[in-house]
């Protein structure tokens, strides 16, 4: 694509959408850098439970990066994947979930009552070995909300943000989550009761959770994720899309300083994920993203 049509494209969406990040300016002290933990913090305590949000609060992130799943009983629970995965799973009978039993164990076709009783705690994680081992369920969004909300309080600690992915694709309606229009409904129904949305960033791969919300709940923010898969260049995306995001959440390695320009030039943020490094999250930092997503909040 020609440089004049990618002008022309952005050009065009940022004229036409009503969702623009106004409140967007550049580093340099103007804006605070967004520290946020992966699944709270995946490095350092099991994923996606109370107890890594909590860590998390204590190491300075000033946003709790989790996944939202919706259970048979129409609750929405924390958990990346859409099943028990072997890496983290302890059945209720002591044993480990094996790789053959992970997707008879989908989260949508089991009420909570039945989740909670796997541990995803307790079982040594493969790829992080610095992760304390402790017992720990797969949460709902509405306790894990509470907890921090008021350990933040107890602690004196500013106001969490709370950036939460739909985890759907078409392939998987109806198989590992409900379409996008009933999944944020739901997930909706619990921000607005815990009256948390002006700190919430939905965030997505799948584009039509998103187009959802910007139609729905144009108050919400969002960010657009993308990784290696899609091939498509950073107008084309926003095409795609059909508005402006609040935030471009780009897989780290396609951070190039023209992609950040162009991020700002359009009024997003720019945060990549997942660094867990401290030389890439400085000079991520130094090409003026917006902030880092990590699994090791302690880098910061």
């Amino acid at each position: 694509m020609k440089k004049i049509t990618v002008v022309v494209v952005l050009a065009a969406l940022a004229a036409c959408s009503s969702h623009i990040n106004s409140s967007y300016k550049p580093l340099g002290g103007k804006k605070a850098f967004d520290k946020e933990g992966h699944r709270g913090c995946r490095g350092l305590m099991p994923e996606n439970t109370i107890p890594a949000f909590l860590k998390a609060v204590d190491l300075g992130v000033t946003t709790l990066e989790m996944d939202a799943h919706i259970t048979k009983d129409t609750q929405v629970v924390i958990s990346h994947d859409p099943y028990f995965n072997t890496d983290i799973t302890t059945k209720p009978d002591g044993g480990y979930v094996a790789a053959g039993e992970e997707k008879s164990l989908v989260l949508y076709n089991m009420p909570y009552a039945d989740i909670q009783r796997y541990d995803v705690g307790l079982k040594p994680h493969p790829r992080f070995p610095q992760q304390q081992k402790l017992a720990a369920i797969k949460p709902l969004l509405k306790d894990v909300i509470d907890s921090v909300e008021a350990y933040a309080a107890k602690n004196h600690k500013h106001p969490l943000q709370y950036n939460i992915e739909t985890k759907c694709v078409p392939e998987t309606d109806g198989i590992y989550h409900p379409k996008p229009g009933p999944f944020v409904e739901l997930l909706m129904a619990v921000i607005l009761e815990k009256k948390i949305e002006k700190r919430v960033i939905i965030q997505s791969f799948d584009p039509r959770s998103l187009q959802y919300l910007h139609e729905k709940y144009p108050m919400i923010k969002t960010a657009l994720l993308v990784d290696f898969a899609d091939k498509k260049n950073f107008a084309m995306q926003l095409k795609g899309l059909g508005f402006i995001p609040t935030i471009y959440s780009p897989e780290y390695h396609l951070v190039t300083p023209l992609l950040v320009k162009q991020c700002h030039d359009t009024g997003i943020q720019i945060i990549p994920w997942t660094v867990n490094d401290k030389p890439t999250i400085t000079n991520l930092t130094n090409l003026g993203v917006d902030g880092i997503i990590t699994d090791y909040p302690n880098l910061f």
